[in-house]
């Protein structure tokens, strides 16, 4: 019998020249353009439901109840509530509601299908009743969820390696707007993810198609609705001259503050997370009220509303920054204060992302520094930024990319202020950060006794 045609060669595991040349790789491209699609739409819907849900609750519903305005004790219940429903999510569906986010940003591992519907209820609860959470990480697990489930409907036999690349791609479109550029998202899911070394292109290129597929469908679904993009954007930057040597002492001021403040968030929320997953229901709830009260004081304190201290941030920074001149030096340390304790306790009981409140806080310590001698404005908000979202996510590239993009034409000026600031920090970070406990010493491997 005549010899068939010869086999495909196999392509080496670490070789990504020969992973790139395979039919498969082909097929995972395509797969994940055409998934791109369905899930930055998924994507689109859950923040468009948050948004609509946090103005109906916190809008609508006080106007129909015969309130002019919104209360400033209204959040107090609703965050109760908020953390009856969440324990119950986490008590009864798959995935404990998604990964806890005073454990960081987790993006490691195949994401799971059957984690979906349990991370959706539990953000969509937390983001929309006032915690002091993002969307981001919910948006990961969601697009890499649907991804993973839609690969394993279609082709069982889907080797593991495809199936966590395909995930991959499904996190990057779900979040492929949400920070401003896909370029962003990408660095993201990159540092968070550890991706490295020769095999780190394999893996990104599929995810950058179906951020820039995303990307576009959330553009397009925009414009379509009326909704706009929910990206993170700012459209008023006020100028700034060239950096000075008075702002490079500035920024590593503010690295350092950011460093001490980060960590004191982290370990304070770790702690209370310890306290919490022993008696999940009544001290859910408790940190939900204590929310609520430091909303309260911070109104009551500054006569400001007690939104400023609620939700995420992301909508918040573009009014801070151009409010910033009605903002006294007082009310911006009782801001960020409040803000700070706020989302220490959501980070320790509520299910969402770690990455808009840091971002927050660090433009209102940012802008509070530019009270003093020496600072403008739009330098502190950048170095804020960038200094804080390094202290919290510990992602150097991420934080400089997002402290700068995000101001435009503007960040590009101050983006030798904002590498000092998140060089300091992301050092002092680390040098603060508790290292786990090692092994004891009779396990510890002895080195070789040299040769006589």
């Amino acid at each position: 019998m005549p010899a068939g045609p010869p086999a495909e060669p196999a392509a080496a595991p670490n070789d990504p020249l020969a992973i790139v040349r395979t039919r498969g790789y082909v097929s995972v491209l395509v797969i994940s353009a055409l998934l791109g699609v369905p899930i930055s739409a998924g994507a689109f819907g859950f923040l468009a439901l948050v948004s609509e849900l946090q103005s109906l609750v916190y809008s609508d519903l006080p106007k129909s109840l015969g309130f002019q305005g919104t209360p400033d004790w209204w959040a107090i219940p609703l965050l109760a509530v908020a953390g009856v429903l969440v324990v119950l999510t986490i008590r009864y569906l798959p995935g404990g509601g998604g990964h806890k986010p005073a454990e960081g940003l987790k993006t490691g591992g195949t994401p799971s299908f059957a984690a979906v519907p349990g991370v959706v209820i539990a953000a969509v609860t937390s983001l929309s009743l006032g915690v002091v959470l993002g969307p981001e990480a919910p948006l990961i697990a969601l697009g890499g969820g649907l991804a993973v489930g839609a690969v394993r409907l279609l082709k069982r036999d889907a080797p593991p390696s495809a199936v966590a690349v395909i995930g991959a791609a499904g996190s990057f479109a779900a979040i492929s707007e949400l920070l401003g550029s896909p370029l962003v998202g990408a660095f993201l899911l990159m540092e968070a993810s550890g991706l490295g070394g020769p095999m780190m292109g394999v893996v990104l290129v599929p995810g950058l198609l179906s951020a820039g597929i995303g990307s576009l469908i959330f553009t397009g679904l925009g414009a379509w609705t009326g909704l706009g993009t929910y990206s993170l954007a700012l459209s008023h930057v006020p100028a700034v001259g060239r950096p000075t040597l008075g702002e490079f002492a500035w920024a590593i001021v503010a690295g350092v503050l950011a460093a001490l403040l980060g960590e004191a968030i982290r370990r304070s929320s770790l702690a209370l997370q310890g306290l919490v997953d022993r008696r999940r229901l009544p001290l859910t709830v408790l940190m939900g009220l204590a929310i609520g009260v430091i909303a309260l004081l911070y109104a009551v304190i500054t006569e400001r509303p007690a939104t400023g201290v609620l939700f995420s941030g992301q909508d918040a920074l573009g009014p801070l920054l151009a409010d910033s001149a009605g903002y006294t030096a007082a009310t911006l340390i009782a801001l960020l204060v409040c803000k700070s304790l706020a989302y220490c306790a959501s980070m320790s009981a509520f299910r969402g992302g770690p990455v808009f409140p840091a971002l927050f806080v660090g433009a209102v310590g940012g802008l509070a520094l530019s009270h003093l001698p020496g600072l403008g404005t739009t330098a502190g908000f950048a170095i804020g930024i960038g200094a804080m979202t390094v202290a919290m996510l510990k992602l150097p590239l991420t934080s400089v990319m997002l402290a700068t993009l995000l101001l435009g034409t503007e960040g590009l000026t101050v983006m030798p202020l904002v590498i000092a600031a998140v060089v300091v920090a992301y050092v002092g970070t680390l040098r603060l950060t508790r290292l786990p406990a090692g092994p004891p010493p009779e396990a510890r491997p002895q080195a070789a006794a040299p040769a006589a």
